[in-house]
């Protein structure tokens, strides 16, 4: 079969955006110049990659996973089922919090809890290689997948298991978090719910179970000045924002908004202007 009879095959059953970024990466070819290389015919192994790519696809696994890759802030990332796919969303948070960053400190530590991919935490270190980066995830698994993508850039994050805090040593001056934050009543598309992980998506006490133990134990692993970065359950801004205050009565608190205009990113700034 040709690329060109492929891409039909494709199109049957995917969306072509899908289609032309699945057979591109199966095939090495950048997608959006497919058309370059229409009549090159394919050898039957990349055809059957292909075609089982599209069965698992069909059968609502989603795209990142078959591919075992996910951009995220123009960077490659492995990802398999032991982790989040990263969101453009959380994109946000690491800009925002690289602009605080530059701002405030000069070669700060840095905390990324909840790892999972540790796409927040490795692209924080490729864009400032000064920062002192460390990643920490309850789940050894998810750090198998944070470990691969630390190597693949060479990069030298310290990497802990933990709960949280837990096997943490020492005070940073930024802790950066997507945290768990979906209560279990809430509604998710099927696409999430049957392929993410859940312990990375459900938290206890209407979803706020883990912001409330961050602010409850962070205090102990800051420096004097220093900054938490989260990213936010929408829906839920202003009990979030109000659980801060509580914790952190004397800081300044701050939502900012996604592309989206939703409440997205929630820092608190600790002695500092």
């Amino acid at each position: 079969m040709t690329i060109e009879e492929l891409l039909n095959y494709g199109n049957s059953y995917l969306h072509k955006d899908q289609n032309r970024l699945l057979l591109g990466t199966i095939l090495n070819i950048n997608p959006l110049e497919l058309n370059l290389y229409l009549k090159k015919t394919i050898d039957e192994k990349q055809i059957d990659t292909y075609k089982n790519a599209i069965e698992l696809m069909k059968n609502g696994e989603p795209l990142q996973y078959v591919l075992s890759n996910s951009c995220f802030y123009g960077y490659d990332f492995y990802v398999n089922k032991n982790v989040l796919i990263p969101r453009f969303e959380t994109e946000e948070l690491v800009y925002e919090t690289l602009n605080y960053l530059k701002k405030y400190f000069t070669k700060p530590k840095v905390l990324d809890l909840c790892t999972g991919s540790g796409c927040i935490g490795i692209t924080m270190k490729l864009e400032r290689n000064d920062l002192d980066m460390t990643l920490s995830d309850i789940s050894n698994k998810a750090l198998e997948v944070a470990k691969i993508n630390n190597n693949k850039y060479n990069l030298d994050c310290k990497i802990v298991q933990g709960d949280l805090f837990e096997n943490i040593t020492g005070k940073f001056h930024c802790i950066i978090s997507n945290p768990p934050y979906i209560s279990k009543d809430e509604e998710v598309m099927d696409l999430v719910k049957n392929n993410e992980p859940h312990l990375a998506l459900y938290a206890e006490n209407n979803g706020l179970a883990i912001y409330e133990r961050i602010f409850m134990e962070a205090k102990n692993y800051l420096e004097k000045k220093s900054i938490i970065a989260l990213e936010l359950n929408s829906n839920k801004s202003e009990l979030i924002y109000d659980l801060a205050k509580k914790y952190f009565n004397n800081a300044n608190i701050i939502i900012k908004k996604d592309n989206y205009n939703r409440d997205r990113m929630l820092f608190i700034l600790n002695n500092l202007e």
